[in-house]
């Protein structure tokens, strides 16, 4: 049993050398934003704020909050590890073999398969803006066949949804539905990766400056026409307004298109081999852009929920620029350029993700986890070209058969899960010596501070939202009820973690971001769970058929074995 969490012990440039070092801060900061900023403001912040009411606003400053303790979490560990292999490489040091490969398989999730809603959503605004040109393609073309069968199926208000699965060509009895755009924008993002480093940064910073103009444009322009009265809405249950009209729980719903707007800040902690100091620069770099981003994020939720009411933005794709269509402020020309800047915001998210995925199968190879051939480096290009290949193959094969919702909720728990563990593991991290112009993460004991802030916050949330508390055993009732076992569930690992605290010293920011992230979990439905346990059934099957005996620190014990037998 001891053999699955055999650690991986990491020294100064272990593993370097094959990829070109071109990145600075600033350049970190810039893969930051492209990477935080696209599909989650794009895209799904309207499935968000359909879900939450303009209380979504509450839920966004939550991951943020629980972001920022991990990214000081992922910074220390960046800090200790300057290689290739973001929180896989982390837990190798920490958790050992198993949990490592566990994390390896989750940012599969967070990588490929949260490219392909990436990948949806570009298609979404590609399509928008070719309409706007005049140049119409079929809808039969534009989506996937399963999100296009779903609609029909659930008598979605969808038009061209229905329309797709109504007027699709029909080969030996299947419906010709496919995604043309998305599959396009993969293998062009992929064959950009395959060229280098240098090339894809170049790339990222010029659009990057793009779309952060069109988003301050969309808040200075949405400023003038905000009508306070929306943020707080008369619904049934509500009749006098309501800043969560869907209650607490239908905020926390929202949590995975919320925090899929976030998972990005992690990605670039995978550009270790190619920052010039990265002990400096990745923290750095991971925590301004992080902090930039949560900013703009909570004031263009404020700018939407208050230009447009949020019951509107149901099955919206393209929430900015649909904000300014004629059916609500009728600005065509906001609207163009919105839609117009939108595919080159989510084409950088596409670049940054399609990166990560291959420098963390290389990461795994080099361990004996992965074949060798996911560790070949281009001679000439410098990145990982096969494993590159195989990413863009990944990406592309799910777009033909699965749909945005399915994508968006698999993605964010697999991530959440990954920042639990990486908060976990530092907390198991021996102290380091305080090197100059090196981050160190502030030791601070949380004996007694951790258990303050986790009673003093329960209790502030019981007089906040006193009748949900009252309610909170009912794990019946239709609505909540799925919501309400997680929180208990989520009371009695932060009992635990307070009696660990106080009995250990533990560190309080891991803590904090161990219990910030376990909390977005309990947002996820039974469906995500499900789809999560099956993912990673499949992932140990591989392990143990291929990872476990391929292992370099399995061989390298093997044969110290076998040199005591002689």
């Amino acid at each position: 049993m001891s053999s699955l969490f055999r650690r991986k012990h990491y020294v100064e440039n272990t593993d370097s050398g094959q990829l070109n070092r071109v990145l600075g801060t600033w350049d970190i900061v810039f893969f930051g934003i492209a990477a935080i900023i696209g599909a989650g403001s794009f895209s799904s912040l309207g499935e968000a704020i359909f879900r939450g009411g303009p209380g979504v606003i509450v839920l966004y400053l939550i991951c943020g909050f629980a972001c920022a303790f991990t990214a000081l979490c992922y910074a220390e560990f960046a800090s200790r590890i300057p290689t290739a292999g973001s929180a896989y490489t982390y837990a190798y040091a920490s958790f050992g073999e198993l949990i490592a490969w566990v994390i390896g398989w989750a940012l599969i999730m967070e990588y490929s398969f949260g490219n392909i809603y990436v990948a949806f959503s570009w298609s979404d605004y590609f399509t928008s803006f070719m309409e706007r040109i005049g140049v119409h393609i079929p809808d039969y073309f534009t989506c996937s066949y399963t999100e296009a069968k779903k609609a029909f199926l659930n008598n979605s208000t969808n038009g061209e949804l229905i329309n797709a699965w109504k007027s699709a060509p029909i080969i030996g009895g299947l419906k010709i539905i496919v995604d043309i755009p998305a599959l396009v924008i993969n293998g062009l993002i992929t064959w950009l990766c395959y060229q280098g480093i240098k090339e894809s940064k170049n790339f990222n910073n010029f659009f990057v400056i793009l779309k952060l103009f069109v988003i301050l444009l969309v808040i200075a322009v949405g400023v003038a026409y905000v009508n306070t009265g929306n943020w707080f809405p008369v619904t049934d249950t509500h009749t006098s307004g309501s800043f969560m009209p869907n209650g607490f729980a239908g905020v926390m719903s929202a949590v995975s298109g919320v925090f899929f707007a976030y998972i990005g800040f992690d990605a670039i902690s995978v550009l270790s081999e190619e920052t010039k100091n990265p002990q400096k620069d990745l923290p750095k770099g991971m925590l301004i852009s992080l902090g930039l981003c949560t900013v703009i994020y909570i004031i263009l939720t404020l700018v939407l929920t208050g230009l447009v009411d949020y019951k509107r933005f149901d099955g919206i794709g393209d929430p900015l620029s649909f904000v300014f269509d004629k059916s609500n402020l009728n600005l065509p020309w906001m609207e163009f350029v919105v839609a117009l800047i939108a595919i080159v915001a989510i084409t950088t998210v596409l670049l940054v993700f399609q990166m990560g995925q291959p420098r963390i199968w290389m990461a795994m190879s080099r361990d004996g986890l992965l074949p060798k051939k996911f560790q070949e480096v281009h001679s000439k290009n410098k990145v990982p070209s096969f494993a590159t290949i195989v990413t863009g193959i990944v990406v592309g094969i799910p777009i033909l058969f699965t749909d945005k919702t399915f994508i968006l909720d698999f993605t964010s728990i697999g991530t959440i899960f990954a920042f639990v563990l990486v908060c976990g593991g530092v907390l198991m991290l021996p102290p380091k010596e305080k090197i100059k112009g090196r981050f160190h993460l502030p030791y601070i004991n949380g004996k007694i501070i951790f258990p303050t802030i986790f009673i003093g916050g329960l209790v502030f949330f019981y007089f906040f939202q006193p009748e949900f508390f009252h309610n909170l055993t009912n794990i019946n009732d239709p609505k909540e009820g799925e919501f309400r076992l997680a929180i208990i569930v989520y009371l009695i690992a932060n009992f635990i973690l307070c009696g660990l605290t106080f009995i250990k010293n533990l560190s309080l920011i891991p803590l904090i971001g161990l219990s910030s992230c376990l909390y977005l979990l309990t947002g996820m439905s039974h469906e995500n769970w499900f789809w999560f346990g099956l993912w990673f059934a499949i992932g140990l099957v591989i392990y143990f058929l291929y990872g476990y005996k391929n292992s370099k620190l399995n061989k390298l014990n093997n044969g110290n074995s076998k040199n005591q037998n002689l």
